[in-house]
């Protein structure tokens, strides 16, 4: 099989509390976002990478060189491409996705992962492919909800507990998601056309009334939300390359 990537990266993470965004955080030597890539990059059935970039990014130029020399494969053809992102993650991956007509077809692939999950095992890529390839739909990695989760109430400053939920068949969404290029061009169009704007992917296909599959992936993905995040992100990353 073949499949594109989209990577929206033009947030700014104010989460993050630091000057530069965090996608471009240093990382074991790398910044996140090239870890980000590095799994589709190294991947032979990965045709190309697009990622959308905020249209005042000044950190892309630093890194692209290292970026293209580490692809392999189809996509070292073209390594990676670049387009300008959106005020939305929606609104990103739909630039990026008007990048792909006459390169990829209505039925074909499409992945899109978060340029701030630096841990994506190439275990979980290739497990993902594998169950979703002949899905009618696609998909997306997930872990089951492992903690007790509580609804808030009151202020954001001073929140009190309303209720505790159920957490049986509660799922925390995890990237790379992986649809087909035509659908989730009119999932994201028509939801755009409402005034919609879905978290991730699969909510849009979501709104179509499909059920997208989920792949049971590591927790180990992490996104990057906080400075603390990188810590962990660092000693996974470690504890890859340890003999």
């Amino acid at each position: 099989m073949r499949y594109w990537l989209v990577m929206p990266a033009a947030g700014t993470g104010q989460r993050f509390g630091a000057p530069t965004p965090k996608q471009y955080a240093p990382l074991e030597g790398r910044t996140v976002i090239e870890w980000a890539l590095a799994p589709f990059l190294e991947d032979p059935r990965c045709m190309q990478a697009i990622v959308a970039l905020a249209p005042d990014d000044a950190h892309w130029p630093r890194i692209a060189a290292r970026v293209g020399a580490r692809a392999r494969g189809a996509a070292a053809q073209a390594a990676v491409r670049i387009t300008a992102g959106g005020a939305q993650r929606s609104q990103s991956v739909r630039s990026a996705l008007a990048a792909l007509p006459g390169t990829a077809g209505a039925g074909d692939w499409v992945l899109v992962h978060d340029a701030a999950r630096p841990c994506l095992a190439s275990t979980d890529l290739g497990l993902l492919l594998r169950r979703l390839e002949a899905h009618p739909v696609g998909g997306l990695l997930a872990t089951p909800a492992a903690d007790t989760l509580k609804r808030a109430q009151g202020a954001e400053s001073a929140p009190e507990v309303a209720q505790t939920l159920d957490r049986s068949g509660l799922w925390r969404a995890l990237t790379p998601q992986m649809f087909r290029y035509g659908r989730l061009c009119a999932a994201l169009d028509q939801a755009h056309a409402a005034g919609r704007l879905p978290t991730d992917e699969a909510q849009a296909l979501e709104w179509l009334g499909e059920h997208p599959g989920l792949i049971e992936g590591s927790a180990s993905n992490l996104k990057i939300t906080t400075s603390d995040d990188l810590l962990l992100a660092a000693a996974i990353l470690r504890s890859r390359s340890a003999p």
